[in-house]
């Protein structure tokens, strides 16, 4: 099957990009051949201290595949030289995160109620 290895590749890297809270997204600015891809956070909850339209990566798919893992191997050396429990901690924050930005969106909720 002709590409078949291309549509594997493709599919691990969506993957990966899925286990760090990316999702691929084209790129907007300045792409007139449609060269380039971007990683941007998939949804407001995996990566909640970044803005949902948040460009995180920019580039081809072979860099997208390095620059992911890159940033596991990043994650990974500090579990291993710095702390163990990191992703816990890294959980918690994101966590306290969306806790701020929940109660910052039902203050304003609230707000808008009483005075209409």
């Amino acid at each position: 099957m002709s590409g078949w290895n291309t549509i594997q590749q493709v599919r691990k890297l969506e993957e990966r990009a899925d286990k760090l809270g990316l999702k691929f997204a084209a790129y907007r600015h300045d792409d007139r051949y449609g060269e380039n891809v971007a990683l941007v956070p998939k949804d407001s909850d995996a990566l909640p201290i970044y803005a949902r339209d948040a460009v995180m990566y920019v580039g081809s798919l072979e860099g997208a595949g390095s620059w992911m893992q890159g940033v596991m191997w990043a994650r990974e050396y500090d579990r291993m030289a710095v702390d163990r429990n990191l992703d816990k901690k890294r959980e918690r924050k994101e966590q306290d995160e969306r806790n701020k930005q929940m109660v910052k969106i039902l203050k304003e909720e609230k707000l808008s109620l009483v005075k209409t």
